[in-house]
């Protein structure tokens, strides 16, 4: 069967003996994009409530979450390490000795392999990716930086609170280190047409990325986003699951072929989400993408030019 993507979770297995799982984990971190230092209010789109595991409480120490984590999936898998995935709010957000110890404490639990650590591009300082650089002998490290999109005026419409080139920069300088960088982009944000979307593609294939998410805009009750739509319908297209996945293997074609797929959806809880609502899993819409692939005799990376 021909390889039509580059799967990171199959990537992950050829570097690891054993199965991976990610644990997320909520270290009360926040954002500068909330406290005043970048902005208020946060990027418009965002409610944390909407991907926050339940065993992962701020509340809780580090190891306890880990521990929880192991215990609920532990049920689901045999035989399997685990990484600590920082995934709520900004995870590089406090002084470098307070996250290099909650960073070594996650590390130090005897099934932890790894650390991801979800962040934005504007919150990485020379020191840390230094840091990174030396915990990377030993451990699996990965950056995750919020891109979201490559245009600066969505970026500025949804309140980022920073351009395209602030994320090319220091995924470039995460990369420079030997550091595994990684992305997330949502398709479909508000008043961005086909092509803007496209147009991703050929932009982000231009920097050192080891993985990608895509995520469909998702439209999360008690968000700013939520009030925009509710204000102004016109500058937002949900797409039906079958238009998407058309969006997201012309997206496919167009990336490098080197960028490895962690996901092209996300699913948030169906009591928070107003939109889109298509009653469909991860997997199952991944099995569909992938039969789509095949039925188009298509594969990432078709219409790369690697100029």
């Amino acid at each position: 069967m021909k390889i039509r993507y580059l799967n990171y979770n199959q990537k992950l297995k050829s570097e690891f003996s054993e199965r991976i799982q990610k644990i997320s984990i909520n270290a009360g971190f926040t954002c500068p994009n909330r406290d005043g230092s970048k902005g208020i209010g946060g990027c418009t789109y965002c409610n944390n409530q909407s991907f926050s595991p339940e065993y992962c409480q701020p509340v809780k120490t580090v190891n306890r979450q880990i521990e929880e984590g192991i215990h609920f999936f532990r049920n689901k898998y045999q035989n399997q390490n685990y990484f600590a995935y920082f995934q709520s709010y900004t995870n590089t957000y406090d002084s470098i000795d307070k996250l290099k110890s909650i960073y070594e404490e996650a590390l130090s639990h005897p099934l932890i392999k790894g650390i991801v650590i979800g962040t934005r591009p504007d919150c990485v300082s020379d020191e840390l990716l230094d840091y990174f650089m030396t915990m990377a002998k030993r451990y699996y490290i990965m950056i995750e930086y919020g891109i979201e999109s490559t245009n600066d005026l969505t970026l500025k419409f949804i309140n980022r609170g920073h351009d395209f080139s602030c994320a090319e920069n220091i995924i470039r300088a995460t990369a420079a280190r030997g550091l595994r960088t990684g992305a997330h982009l949502i398709l479909g944000l508000p008043q961005e047409d086909r092509e803007t979307i496209l147009s991703h593609a050929d932009l982000i294939s231009k920097i050192p990325l080891t993985m990608l998410k895509l995520h469909q805009l998702q439209l999360i009750k008690g968000t700013r986003m939520a009030q925009e739509f509710e204000h102004h319908p016109e500058w937002f297209q949900f797409y039906t699951a079958d238009a998407y996945i058309d969006l997201v293997i012309d997206f496919l074609e167009r990336l490098n072929p080197a960028i490895a797929i962690e996901r092209f959806v996300s699913q948030s809880p169906k009591e928070l989400l107003i939109e889109p609502g298509w009653g469909l899993k991860n997997f199952e819409f991944t099995a569909k993408l992938e039969k789509r692939l095949e039925t188009r005799n298509t594969w990432q990376g078709r219409l790369f030019k690697n100029e």
